[in-house]
């Protein structure tokens, strides 16, 4: 009975294990369709809470997102965490709104 349990806890284990994996690989195509999803939602796109919104919604694209489209996710990411704060640096959202910039002409060029 004893051995019983331990296997059954093993297995468990195991199970909860495996359901932890990283995310699946999206395709390119994938994470655009996902991107424009979240981009043309007029909510994520006003002031402090719609950036805040826009950062939530991107969080879970960003482990999954194509090889080509993960820096432009992640730099969005980063403007939009930066500028959602209280007192957002000045000096680092100029800094991170190229990188933004750079992300939107990416995403463009690739998910039109």
């Amino acid at each position: 009975m004893k051995k019983l349990t331990t296997a059954l806890l093993a297995a468990g284990l195991i199970i909860s294990a495996s359901a932890c994996s990283a995310p699946e690989k999206l395709t390119t195509a994938e994470t655009c369709d996902r991107l424009k999803i979240v981009v043309t939602d007029s909510s994520a796109n006003a002031g402090k809470t719609g950036m805040v919104i826009l950062g939530n919604r991107l969080r879970p694209i960003v482990a999954g997102a194509s090889d080509e489209l993960k820096p432009a996710v992640q730099a969005i990411l980063d403007y939009a965490d930066e500028s959602a704060k209280e007192n957002p640096d000045a000096d680092k959202v100029a800094e991170l709104q190229a990188g933004y910039q750079k992300a939107g002409a990416t995403f463009g060029q690739l998910c039109s």
